[in-house]
């Protein structure tokens, strides 16, 4: 379905579109995005969701069980919960984490979302959360 709306993005241009692709994946992240406005000459915007990922490690007899996890906007928060996270543990020489940065693409498929370890966290023995930069 077109509507009469010329594109801002490409100073008019191009017709904007409704396209109903991204319905599954708003739907998913609890984003309340049911239609998305599309330019036929540049594409118009692309929309991305970013997304931190902490999940917490123990090592226990040489294989490593996932712990606590979850999942945050902002980089900063799930460093702070991974932090806090990681003290808690009873045990701390037997645990780390890890963040993932995962980038989301509404109308794609979960195995096409970007992922990547930007950061490796272990406990040092002064109780001390050390977060170590993972080259991509």
């Amino acid at each position: 379905m077109t509507t009469p709306v010329k594109c801002t993005e490409c100073d008019g241009r191009g017709w904007k579109i409704v396209t109903r692709r991204g319905c599954v994946a708003a739907m998913g992240l609890h984003l309340e995005l049911s239609a998305q406005e599309d330019c036929i000459y540049c594409g118009g915007t692309e929309q991305l969701v970013e997304r931190f990922e902490w999940e917490v490690f123990i090592t226990s007899g040489g294989t490593d069980e996932l712990g606590p996890c979850g999942i945050s906007s902002g980089q900063a928060t799930a460093m702070d919960t991974l932090r806090t996270e990681l003290r808690r543990m009873e045990s701390p020489s037997t645990v780390w984490g890890r963040i993932t940065h995962r980038v989301y693409d509404f109308g794609t498929v979960s195995d096409d979302w970007a992922r990547r370890v930007i950061f490796h966290a272990t406990v040092d023995l002064a109780g001390s959360v050390r977060f170590e930069r993972q080259e991509s």
